[in-house]
């Protein structure tokens, strides 16, 4: 006789008294009183959720925090063996474990997660991912994340905990493009500004908080990224829907590392988007669209 396949359990923690009532009234003291927030807002629907840098437990206390007060349910991935184990086993189920049979490559956890998706399409809900997969030192990331949300036609939720900014929660929802290795590059970006417990520990480096911009160079940038490529100061300024751009502000972007000015002999200069100011870009806007003026 066949061995039934487990399934993701529909009722969590998360739907239970104590997450929703109890347990959201103690974070929202605590954070309150030791100066923690939210990133305001979490995407809804579905979505394979990454969250880094993972250099401590505390981390998992802060990302459970911010999905508590905003209302999200979390799964994460686990063998399955654990999940089969008397009363552990439903346990973890119960606390949203995801049964993985590893021997299958990773398609067990794709046909899962699709169904699951496909029962509760308008529910906020969170597949969660550590892709460091430890809070030691490591020099790269683990990318299934990325391979189940394209197969699961998924987005990925950008989550972090920052330390330094006291932050926790989703700051980007991000769509795949046809290019993995430029999706995981600008993703990368995105967290060099994340400021872990432990940042001497963090995959990829912290190199600092993000700069401080203006409103309209905001604009400016959001411009470069709608070329996918090279621009000119005047074509910019006509995609901005700005009179001008003045080169001070261009050569500001260019000294923050946002902008890269090229320069070839009698042609125009142009500009275009640094691989950090990408990774900038996924901060300042929940799905990168262009915002209103």
């Amino acid at each position: 006789m066949a061995k039934k396949t487990l399934e993701i359990r529909d009722k969590t923690i998360f739907d239970g008294i104590f997450v929703k009532y109890i347990l959201k009234f103690i974070y929202s003291v605590w954070f309150k009183v030791s100066g923690w927030k939210t990133t305001g807002s979490a995407p809804d629907g579905a979505g394979i959720t990454i969250a880094a840098p993972h250099t401590s437990n505390w981390d998992i206390v802060y990302a459970l925090g911010a999905a508590i007060l905003l209302d999200v349910k979390i799964y994460f991935s686990i063998k399955d063996s654990w999940c089969k184990v008397p009363v552990i086993g439903r346990i973890m189920l119960w606390m949203g474990a995801i049964p993985i049979n590893r021997s299958s490559k990773g398609q067990g956890q794709v046909e899962l997660i699709r169904n699951f998706v496909e029962r509760h399409k308008n529910s906020r809900i969170f597949f969660l991912f550590t892709p460091e997969g430890t809070r030691g030192e490591v020099e790269r990331w683990k990318t299934g994340f990325y391979h189940i949300a394209e197969e699961c036609e998924l987005p990925i939720f950008l989550a972090k905990v920052d330390y330094r900014t006291k932050v926790s929660g989703v700051f980007h929802s991000f769509r795949l493009t046809d290019s993995k290795e430029a999706d995981i590059e600008a993703i990368q970006e995105s967290y060099k500004s994340v400021y872990g417990k432990f940042p001497e520990l963090q995959y990829p480096a912290y190199s600092g908080p993000l700069p401080e911009i203006s409103q309209r160079e905001m604009m400016v940038m959001f411009a470069m990224h709608s070329f996918k490529g090279m621009a000119t100061q005047a074509e910019i300024a006509a995609r901005a829907k700005f009179d001008e751009v003045s080169a001070e502000m261009l050569d500001f972007l260019v000294e923050k590392g946002i902008l890269e000015k090229i320069e070839e002999g009698k042609k125009a200069i142009q500009y275009k988007l640094t691989s950090a100011g990408n990774g900038f870009l996924l901060h300042l806007s929940p799905t990168l669209a262009q915002p209103q003026q």
